[in-house]
């Protein structure tokens, strides 16, 4: 294939139907955390009549074996398919989803619904990687971040839509009615692939040891360390929007899910700007994203008790944390060499070990007793800490160009 052959049209459509998928990836991921009570009540029926706290819990688990899946499956599979046709790839990628997600419809247990949470998340980050790869080719240059921004905005439109309707159907048919609504999708974003998607060769004769020699890449470990440091700020703060909202603005229940899809329209609109900016000066929109994040935690905590400044915020904390997404995405692959399919695929590793420490390090402070204003103190300080990294990272390639080669 080449890119500078496709139309505009054939273009859209091959990122529209790998967009559906990273929609689906985003429901997956998130309409989980909604349905735990009612996971928790179906599928541990004895814990949750002993104590619900303890239930759901252990119901919690599945959140972390997905992201466990996450980070284990996006190296693996990526590096094991490196050589051979991206397109196809995703093709195998798309059915995958499918049927995972349809094993969590029919699986009768905790435990095996536990199993099929950890395979649904094994191809999360190859399907990511592989796909920015597939966009930033179908774009050509100047206009690569602009792909991959393209395809993370079904994982940004999900928050706003797929996760609000998939929770309200798990609420009113069961919780497995979600699932089964992701796994149409997933249905729906494999035919699109194949119909759409064009071909496009792969790196034929690249071993899985030679895609680990991104890892021998100094700039690929700063690029994660910013993904996953200074990434951890947005989760610190995402994961506790319900406490600032009930407890802090003292709002009622019924105001947190406006406010989440409020975040949810911050991050798409985000992401296509991102993707812009991107393209423009990369290294700015970085370092800028990362003084911009850490600025808006800042003004979270202090303004939080006030619903209406609460929820302004709260979009400008969507938007911000977006344009670093297609952002940090482009620059993993610019550092990576001949280990793009590896490199970009590991992106969602470093975002899901983001998500664990940023809800872990919130839930901290919180426990300690600081109060629910301070994950957006602890929001601060990761992205300082990414910030700081990025610096570093552009620091020691001043000095030594040749590690982007």
């Amino acid at each position: 294939m080449n890119p500078s052959t496709e139309s505009r049209g054939a273009a859209k459509w091959a990122l529209l139907s790998l967009a559906i998928g990273s929609f689906g990836i985003g429901m997956t991921e998130f309409v989980v955390m909604g349905l735990l009570p009612n996971i928790a009540e179906e599928l541990l029926p004895a814990v949750w009549a002993s104590s619900q706290e303890d239930a759901l819990s252990q119901a919690g688990w599945l959140i972390s074996l997905y992201a466990l899946g996450v980070v284990v499956g996006a190296p693996t599979i990526a590096g094991f398919v490196a050589r051979f046709p991206r397109h196809r790839v995703i093709i195998g990628l798309a059915i995958a989803l499918t049927v995972f997600n349809a094993l969590t419809v029919v699986l009768p247990t905790f435990e095996l619904v536990g199993v099929s949470r950890f395979l649904a998340g094994l191809p999360h980050g190859a399907y990511f990687g592989i796909g920015a790869l597939i966009a930033a080719d179908v774009m050509g240059p100047g206009k690569r971040a602009k792909g991959v921004a393209f395809i993370l905005t079904g994982l940004t439109v999900a928050n706003v839509v797929g996760v609000p309707l998939g929770t309200f159907l798990g609420q009113v048919w069961g919780w497995r009615a979600a699932f089964a609504v992701v796994a149409l999708v997933f249905t729906l974003a494999t035919v699109c692939v194949v119909l759409f998607v064009p071909e496009h060769p792969g790196s034929p004769g690249r071993t899985m040891r030679q895609e680990l020699g991104v890892f021998r890449i100094p700039q690929v470990w700063f690029t994660l360390g910013v993904g996953a440091i200074g990434f951890g700020g947005f989760f610190a703060v995402y994961s506790y929007i319900a406490p600032l909202v009930t407890e802090v603005a003292a709002s009622p229940e019924w105001v947190a899910p406006i406010v989440l899809v409020i975040m949810g329209i911050g991050m798409t609109v985000g992401n296509l700007v991102g993707g812009h900016l991107a393209d423009l000066d990369l290294r700015r929109t970085l370092l800028y994203g990362l003084a911009a994040m850490g600025v808006v935690y800042a003004l979270l905590a202090v303004f939080a008790f006030w619903i209406v400044s609460l929820a302004l915020l709260v979009f400008v904390v969507g938007f911000v944390s977006s344009v670093l997404s297609p952002t940090i995405q482009t620059r993993l692959m610019d550092v990576a060499g001949d280990n793009q399919s590896i490199a970009a695929a590991m992106n969602h590793s470093a975002l899901n070990i983001g998500n664990s420490l940023g809800a872990f390090l919130g839930g901290a402070v919180i426990a300690a007793g600081w109060g629910f204003t301070a994950p957006s103190w602890t929001g601060v300080a990761l992205a300082a800490a990414g910030l700081l990294i990025a610096l570093v990272s552009y620091r020691v390639e001043a000095r030594r160009p040749a590690l982007v080669d």
